[in-house]
């Protein structure tokens, strides 16, 4: 699914083309592209079973969800109804092409996972970050389309959403896509009455 949303975000914006002027290349900006978006979510603790772990919260919406919290939730005990759990989810996507001086498709990720002390309140924050290479194959600017060889050699070819882009990079350019996700979850006690 991670690659489809990839295929998806590089289809609406590139990209890629020879831009010429004599006998040099002219000197282009090229393409490149940040998007995010993010979503608060908070919820009422209904219910809490320290020993099953079994935990009902009630969105603001007044949807109702029942979950088992795993062993790695620390700190679970100082959790009581009517405490505020939130969560806030973070998403992003960096598209930029660059010259490429010989690199080949590469794809990496990386993780990492924090949790608040033992004896606090429960929280956690967590961000996972994939980066993708990829390298222009083939650009035709009359049919709008270009060519990309991804890690695992495999050439697909996109659609410019934005025409112009193919005239402001050429083939063999390096497409590098930075995908982030981001999570942080914290309780709160039960706000006074």
């Amino acid at each position: 699914m991670k690659t489809a949303k990839h295929a998806t975000l590089i289809a609406l914006l590139f990209v890629v083309s020879a831009a010429w002027a004599g006998d040099e290349e002219a000197v282009m900006e090229r393409p490149s592209m940040s998007a995010s978006q993010s979503r608060t979510v908070s919820a009422v603790v209904e219910a809490i079973d320290h020993e099953t772990r079994i935990v009902t919260v009630r969105k603001a919406d007044g949807e109702e969800l029942t979950f088992t919290a795993s062993e790695e939730a620390r700190n679970l005990d100082q959790v009581s109804v009517g405490d505020v759990l939130l969560a806030e989810y973070i998403e992003s996507i960096d598209i930029r092409v660059l010259a490429n001086d010989g690199m080949e498709p590469e794809a990496a990720t990386a993780g990492a996972v924090a949790r608040t002390k033992k004896g606090q309140m429960p929280g956690l924050a967590a961000m996972e970050q994939t980066v993708i290479t990829a390298t222009v194959e083939d650009i035709n600017i009359e049919a709008n389309t270009f060519k990309l060889k991804g890690p695992d050699g495999t050439v697909n070819e996109y659609t410019a959403r934005n025409p112009e882009n193919l005239k402001r990079s050429k083939v063999g350019d390096l497409v590098v896509i930075t995908k982030t996700d981001a999570v942080a979850v914290v309780v709160e006690k039960k706000p006074a009455e």
